[in-house]
């Protein structure tokens, strides 16, 4: 532990705050000045680790729910919605599509409010795992009928990004520094400035064409995905030293929420991504 805390030191050293961090979430706790009193218990990994695994777990049952009331409420539904998404006809009902869309808005509501409402973590957060996981139920249930197998793959290649991205971090092969959250802070800029200016043009009839043929490119499409992996990826790094800087500062554990919903948002975010990737692989193949 202390060559942890003496590795700590240095990586802090080289580093001003705030961090950058993913999400609103870890913003705010980097912006803490806290420290647990005499009688107060201090933050502890264990128990950041078991809250995140508490988050994941409701993703799981997010998942479940939608797989029952796939087989129960929307199998008696006329499925009179035909979609192409990324190669795969999917074929859904209103109230399917509805309960999708009214997860996504509900995943966004709470995530804005667990930022502001640090009390509110643990229920709000629970909820917005709830949606994610019934977001990742329906895209691998229904868009991938017949190829539920990339669900599982999706997650093995999320648990080893996780697993070799923690190892890196704990060794000091990588370290979160000023150059680190600059390189991090360039690739987000550069997606969003992309992003906006390819909204922009296609507002634009005269550009219209254009952005719609270069952004609909298969190679185009696959390298905004993987980008958007190895930001997420960086993230997650990120997300360690939040935690670290948690724990070694002695902060008090009820910061252990922040902490644990922050990493839980960044693996979701992985594995949603991931997903897309391999979606966008074999639905390209297919077609």
């Amino acid at each position: 532990m202390s060559d942890l805390r003496n590795n700590y030191s240095t990586t802090q050293t080289k580093q001003k705050k705030p961090f950058f961090r993913a999400n609103p979430v870890m913003n705010r706790l980097s912006k803490v000045n806290d420290v647990a009193g005499t009688n107060e218990k201090a933050a502890g990994y264990g128990r950041i680790v078991a809250k995140t695994a508490y988050f994941l777990l409701f993703a799981v049952a997010g998942l479940l729910v939608y797989l029952v009331m796939n087989n129960t409420v929307f199998a008696n539904q006329l499925q009179t919605i035909q979609l192409n998404f990324k190669g795969f006809s999917v074929s859904t009902s209103v109230m399917q599509l509805g309960f999708f869309a009214g997860a996504g808005i509900l995943a966004i509501i709470t995530q804005i409010t667990a930022a502001f409402a640090r009390k509110a973590i643990p229920v709000v957060g629970a909820i917005f795992a709830l949606c994610e996981g019934f977001i990742i139920s329906f895209l691998v249930f229904t868009v991938l009928k017949g190829f539920e197998y990339l669900g599982l793959l999706a997650l093995a290649i999320t648990i080893v990004i996780v697993m070799t991205m923690a190892i890196l971090y704990a060794t000091r092969i990588i370290r979160v520094s000023k150059k680190f959250h600059m390189v991090m802070l360039t690739l987000v800029a550069g997606m969003i400035g992309i992003s906006i200016f390819s909204f922009i043009g296609y507002l634009i009839p005269l550009t219209r064409p254009f952005v719609a043929l270069i952004m609909g490119n298969f190679w185009i499409s696959i390298g905004f995905t993987v980008v958007s992996i190895i930001i997420a990826t960086l993230f997650l790094i990120s997300d360690f030293a939040m935690i670290e800087h948690v724990v070694e500062s002695k902060m008090p554990a009820k910061y252990e929420w922040m902490a644990a919903f922050g990493l839980a948002f960044t693996v979701l975010w992985i594995y949603i991504k991931v997903l897309d990737l391999l979606i966008q692989i074999l639905g390209n193949r297919r077609s």
